[in-house]
This record gives structure tokens, C-alpha cells and sequence, in this order.
């Protein structure tokens, strides 16, 4: 679900033309395949088959009923001005067909008065169904400005590191939901956090915009990875009821070679190194966020080595727990092993696809795909012990 490189758009709601449809990216022509969909086709062809079984088999006067199926179908598909148009129509050729076969004027009469009545709601149904897309595609433009302003854009490259992100809202219409994702460079490193919100709807919306809000400030503020974690905390102590909770993954790479983490009660991180992946479990589990009142146990750093080639991928169980027709839990190592590459985005595209076919074409939680490379090859100004840091706008600093 290859993606072109952009900003200030989310790489994975991209799909690339296939080759045959690159003329359908001129305005023009999109404009008017707009307009032939539009087109009450398909009510026009059922006019034109009823009064071609009328001339056929001489019934007329049996299907003429019939002949309010059009201007009613159109009123799904067309806008009102069609609707009328297939009604007058549908009027013209009933009277025809009246006529040509001597129909009484009341029995006419009547069919005549159907057909207007049907036309007249069907345009009415047609100009409501028209208001409500309306109003739809301006949801679907909150949505996507607040997915936006809640889950920024991560970049290809980040300071030395190549990064790919993947996310599916289950509500496909909402675009956003639950979990969360960000990758910040900071003075401190690579910085970046992965968890999911306890619930859906509007209030996990709210959570998570509130645990990315503490992580970014933090994150920079902060020179030990488990102060933002504590901050993240007291801040959900603060605001969420006594049921709420986040999971999450903070990491980070204060130095090459060395992976700082801290896991509050999330999915363990995979670790790549070659061709082999490793869960990386910690020893010191620690509770959620959030709920750290009612444990004894505190967040506690692992520290694992991440060398030249080595990937990290962050996930949410909206990826491990997907199931098939069969009930059966999609193996994400294994997908990840199947997929594997040094291109980070090529990797996650295939594994997401791997994982909609699994579950038959729509996931029904929430899903967050984080990955995290550190190319073979030594960049400028690393051998000097100089890390370049890229900042979400592209912007280099040492």
C-alpha cells in the first residue's frame, strides 16, 4: 500500500498511478470521467429495455410500472437536474407507450401521476444524498488536518538514520484513531515513541494528541530517556480517568551503536541485525501509562547495541492481533522476515500489504508500523563525531 516521497503528506495514504491511468492525473480528465460517472446510464438503458420488450412483445401496458425504476435509480448515482431529466424521460416514453395501446385516460392518468411523484422524491432524495457528501467530504478534510497536526509527516531521513512509517485507522472514514507514532531529532539524539491508547473514538484521539504533545517537548528538554517517560506520566497522572491507560515504546540513539528503550507495557520492539529478528523483551516490566499509581514497579532503560545496518521496527497490536477467516494471529516476524530489504518504505509496504491480505482487505483495530534503519554506509561528518541532525522541515544542523 512503492510511495513517492513527499512532505506534508502522509506517505502512507499515497498510492502510486498505475501505469495505464497516468492520464487520469490531469484535472481535465478527471473532470470529466467525474461527469460520465454521473451520467444516468444504467436508469436510461432500463427505459430503453422496457419499451423495447413493449415493441417486441406488444405488453406495454404490464411493464409500464416499471418505468419508475429509472428516475428512482438515478437518484443514487446522478445529481437532481439528471434525475428529472430520466423522469421526464421515463413521463414521455410512458405516454407513448399509453397511447399505443389505447390506454384510458384515467388508467393514465394515474401511471402519469406515479411517474411524476416518483420523479419529484427521487430528485429530492438526490439533492439530500448530494448535501450529505458534502458534509462527508468536509469531515474527511477535518480528519485529515487534524491526522496531520496530531501524527506529523516523518521524513525518509532523519539525522543518520533512514525511518518508514506505516498507519491504519480501523474507522477508514476517520483516518484517525488510537494509536500513535512520532520520531523527533533532538539535541539528545533520535528520539521516537510508538503506543496505543487504551479505547477508540474521540477520547483515545484526545489522549494520544496529549501523550505526542508531552513526548515532542520533552524529548528535547530532557537529557535522560526515562524523564520523558516520567514527564509523559505525570502529565496522563493529570488528565485521564482511573480506567485509562497507554501502552507505549520510547527509544532512542544517543550515540551510534547504542539504543536507549524503555517499554511501558507494550508489544516488544523487533530488533533486525542481518537477516535475523529478535524480540527484544525487557527484563523489568513496567505497567502502562498512567498507571503507575497502582504498581510498585517504575520504567526501567534497556540499553541494547544498534550497529551499521541494524533496523528497529516499533508496531501496536493492531498488527499482531489481526486475524484471518480462521481466527489465526498474523506472524508478524515472520512477515517481517519474508519482506525484509534495506529500503525501510519498501519493507513496510510490503509487510502491510502481506497483513491486509491476511485479515481479507480491512483491519478491524488500529495499526502503527515504525521503522527504523541505520544505513551500512557512514555518513559525512559521523566519523568526526559529529551527528547531522534533520529536522522535520529537511533542515540540516550539526
Amino acid at each position: 500500500m512503492s510511495h513517492a516521497r513527499q512532505h506534508g503528506r502522509d506517505r502512507s495514504a499515497i498510492r502510486p498511478y498505475p501505469r495505464g491511468l497516468a492520464c487520469l492525473r490531469s484535472p481535465r480528465t478527471r473532470a470529466c470521467a467525474h461527469r460520465v460517472a454521473e451520467t444516468p446510464a444504467l436508469p436510461v438503458a432500463i427505459l430503453v429495455i422496457i419499451v423495447s420488450i413493449d415493441m417486441a412483445a406488444g405488453t406495454g401496458r404490464i411493464w409500464l410500472p416499471l418505468l419508475a425504476t429509472g428516475p428512482a435509480l438515478a437518484a443514487a448515482t446522478s445529481r437532481p437536474r439528471g434525475v428529472l431529466g430520466v423522469g421526464a424521460l421515463a413521463i414521455l416514453l410512458g405516454a407513448s407507450i399509453a397511447y399505443r395501446h389505447d390506454m384510458a385516460v384515467p388508467h393514465l392518468a394515474v401511471v402519469l401521476a406515479a411517474l411524476v411523484t416518483v420523479t419529484l422524491a427521487s430528485a429530492l432524495a438526490s439533492a439530500l444524498r448530494e448535501r450529505r457528501e458534502r458534509v462527508l467530504a468536509a469531515v474527511r478534510s477535518v480528519a485529515e488536518t487534524a491526522q496531520h497536526a496530531l501524527l506529523q509527516p516523518v521524513p525518509e531521513r532523519v539525522g543518520p538514520f533512514q525511518v518508514a512509517v506505516r498507519y491504519s485507522a480501523a474507522a477508514a472514514e476517520a483516518r484517525i484513531g488510537g494509536d500513535l507514532y512520532a520520531l523527533v531529532p533532538t539535541p539528545h539524539g533520535v528520539r521516537m515513541i510508538v503506543g496505543d491508547v487504551r479505547g477508540k473514538g474521540l477520547p483515545a484521539v484526545g489522549t494520544a494528541a496529549l501523550v505526542l504533545g508531552v513526548f515532542r517537548e520533552a524529548a528535547y528538554d530532557e537529557p535522560d530517556l526515562l524523564d520523558v517517560v516520567c514527564r509523559i506520566e505525570r502529565s496522563l497522572a493529570r488528565n485521564l480517568g482511573g480506567d485509562d491507560f497507554v501502552t507505549a515504546v520510547v527509544a532512542g540513539c544517543p550515540e551510534p551503536g547504542r539504543l536507549e528503550m524503555v517499554n511501558c507495557g507494550h508489544a516488544p520492539p523487533l530488533l533486525i541485525h542481518g537477516d535475523e529478528v529478535t524480540a527484544v523483551e525487557t527484563d523489568h516490566p513496567a505497567p502502562p501509562l498512567g498507571l503507575r499509581a497502582l504498581s510498585d514497579h517504575s520504567p526501567r532503560l534497556q540499553v541494547v547495541p544498534f550497529g551499521d545496518g541494524d533496523q528497529l521496527l516499533l508496531y501496536t497490536d493492531g498488527v499482531t492481533e489481526a486475524r484471518d477467516a480462521e481466527r489465526a494471529f498474523y506472524p508478524l516476524t515472520e512477515g517481517l522476515t519474508r519482506h525484509l530489504c534495506d529500503e525501510p518504505d519498501r519493507t513496510l509496504a510490503a509487510l502491510h500489504e502481506d497483513l491486509l491480505d491476511h485479515v481479507g482487505g480491512r483491519l478491524h483495530d488500529d495499526a502503527a508500523l515504525l521503522l527504523l534503519r541505520r544505513p551500512a554506509a557512514v555518513q559525512p561528518g559521523e566519523a568526526a563525531g559529529v551527528r547531522p541532525v534533520v529536522d522535520v522541515d529537511g533542515a540540516t544542523a550539526a
